[in-house]
């Protein structure tokens, strides 16, 4: 909580992530594998300016069609074929009524959708506790020795384990760390002498 207090002071409430609809943000998940955000927002207008964003539509869709508009996210074939498969399954509205633990379980028997994918969709879309573990968040608490594990879940339970257990919390701490990724803790030059968690999370402070 210290981490996200020192961060939120910084740089303030983030909205994070952008979109119209929860459906929006679902294929927003889907387009952003293996991408930056910006190039999964160019596949986004793309489908907007078709008139294609839009659950029904995309499980209907014809593949050929769909991967032209969803080019720009890179890996289009695979990524149009997963959007349809997402698409389906939104419509069964599971979500509705399934508890949180069997709803993750559902969505990663989706071929394509992996742990990080699936809490994205749980947390931004449909307002379930499940942190997100991304690219971002394993630099920082590697750097900071803040967990030691590989796994998805060792980074997950991490913060799953030491803040109250709420969606708007995991939701903005979150986005505090992608921005704190994307402006200090880059991939390559990191400005860890700027960072603002510099002075926090020294060893001796860490202790008290």
């Amino acid at each position: 909580m210290r981490i996200f207090k020192a961060l939120y002071c910084h740089f303030g409430e983030r909205h994070w992530w952008p979109g119209d609809s929860p459906f929006e943000v679902v294929v927003g998940a889907v387009l952003t594998q293996n991408t930056n955000w910006g190039n999964a927002e160019k596949a986004i207008a793309n489908l907007k300016k078709a008139k294609m964003l839009d659950a029904e539509k995309i499980a209907k869709a014809d593949l050929r069609i769909l991967q032209k508009l969803v080019r720009p996210s890179g890996f289009y074939r695979q990524k149009a074929k997963r959007l349809r498969e997402v698409a389906r399954w939104y419509l069964e509205e599971k979500w509705k009524f399934l508890e949180d633990e069997l709803l993750r379980l559902d969505l990663l028997g989706i071929n394509g959708v992996g742990e990080e994918t699936a809490d994205s969709i749980m947390l931004y879309a449909l307002g379930k506790p499940e942190f997100v573990v991304d690219a971002y968040t394993r630099r920082f608490c590697n750097r900071h020795k803040l967990c030691c594990g590989k796994r998805y879940s060792d980074y997950k339970r991490l913060f799953e384990d030491n803040i109250p257990n709420e969606t708007a919390l995991f939701n903005e701490l979150h986005a505090q760390i992608v921005e704190l990724g994307k402006n200090y803790c880059k991939k390559e030059k990191p400005l860890c002498e700027k960072c603002p968690l510099k002075w926090d999370l020294e060893p001796e402070r860490l202790r008290k």
